[in-house]
């Protein structure tokens, strides 16, 4: 791998990293249920993206399959949040 490929991976997730810890401390202080949605969100696209940044700078493959679960799964998750949100239940009967 190129040298300076490997060093911007490595800055890339040290800023993806600094991101979730922002995004933590949102999620435990935020005031409002909200707030801590919109938090759940951006850790959990951080830690897609983090996923995809230590699979540039592995060069393994299986680390791009794990993002794209991640990403699927933090989607349904907000989703349903949402919808908690805004109508109490998330399953209609």
């Amino acid at each position: 791998m190129n040298l300076v490929l490997f060093w911007a991976a490595s800055f890339a997730l040290l800023c993806f990293v600094l991101g979730m810890a922002c995004a933590t401390v949102r999620l435990v202080r935020g005031p409002t249920a909200q707030d801590r949605v919109l938090a759940l969100d951006a850790f959990y696209i951080n830690g897609m993206l983090t996923m995809l940044a230590f699979g540039i700078r592995s060069g393994t493959p299986v680390y791009f399959d794990v993002a794209l679960l991640i990403a699927l799964f933090g989607f349904v998750g907000s989703t349903a949040m949402a919808k908690f949100l805004l109508r109490g239940e998330v399953i209609e009967p």
